[in-house]
């Protein structure tokens, strides 16, 4: 066979990378905002690739707060469909190192769901703040949370906070301020490990009467054999809190079929 020639290889080249479209780049920007004197910082995650506006999706990570693990299922969230916000419901001064440190974080809000609630819509209030900044449609804004960050958005439901709907993965069920009649509005997608030690068959059937009650649509999905975290690839602490993919892989493809649904209209 003959060689090609120099400028044969480069004319194909330019051919081939001209009939390829540009590599699109998933962006990372700090965001911040302020509640009641104290600074918070999420980040802000999406594909840059054209100018269009896309929906938004605050997502609450769990105890651990915003952190690279977040930020790395906020940019498989984000995908080239949506904007992400990391929300950060503890401040900016605080980013838990261990699940202790975690834990003292996150109880304050668990007991406090009016403190919890208010956090979680300075963060939707944050992500709005975007449009213009990002390519953003305000209008269309959903919530997505894991582990405590699945409960914090079942509170933004029940306190029937302007959202297309929430999803939550292995959220605690739980709440001292149930949903009052036709105050939880937001459809609602649950997923929950059937094995997960820290939601009682009195937990689901309490959280179905509550939205049952309030007038709620609403989902609830259980996963056979699954634990708690089971929806998170990082997550190696047996035998409470550990990755299922049999069951990650089906609950992501609930919820993207859900934000679908919910936001892509």
């Amino acid at each position: 066979m003959r060689t090609m020639r120099k400028w044969q290889v480069a004319l194909l080249v330019a051919c081939v990378s001209a009939a390829m479209p540009a590599l699109a780049k998933l962006q990372q920007r700090p965001v911040e905002w302020q509640l009641d004197g104290t600074r918070y910082s999420g980040v802000l995650v999406f594909d840059d690739e054209g100018d269009g506006r896309r929906p938004g999706v605050v997502m609450v990570p769990n105890w651990r707060g915003v952190n690279a693990s977040a930020i790395e299922k906020a940019g498989r969230i984000a995908g080239d469909d949506y904007v992400v916000l990391v929300a950060d419901v503890y401040g900016s001064a605080v980013r838990p190192k261990d699940d202790a440190e975690a834990a003292a974080a996150s109880r304050p809000l668990r007991e406090n769901r009016a403190v919890l609630r208010a956090r979680a819509r300075a963060a939707l209030d944050a992500l709005k703040a975007q449009a213009g900044k990002a390519p953003l449609d305000a209008s269309r804004i959903a919530a997505v949370g894991f582990c405590f960050g699945g409960s914090t958005v079942l509170e933004m439901a029940r306190a029937g906070m302007p959202l297309a709907g929430v999803v939550s993965l292995h959220g605690g069920l739980s709440t001292p301020s149930p949903a009052a009649e036709g105050s939880a509005k937001v459809p609602m997608l649950v997923l929950n490990g059937a094995a997960d030690r820290g939601v009682t068959a009195e937990d689901i059937a309490a959280f179905g009467k509550e939205m049952d009650g309030a007038g709620a649509d609403w989902q609830f999905v259980n996963f056979s054999g699954a634990v708690h975290c089971f929806a998170e690839s990082d997550a190696n602490s047996p035998p409470g809190c550990l990755y299922d993919p049999r069951a990650a892989r089906r609950a992501w493809k609930m919820m993207d079929d859900f934000l679908e649904e919910r936001l892509q209209r």
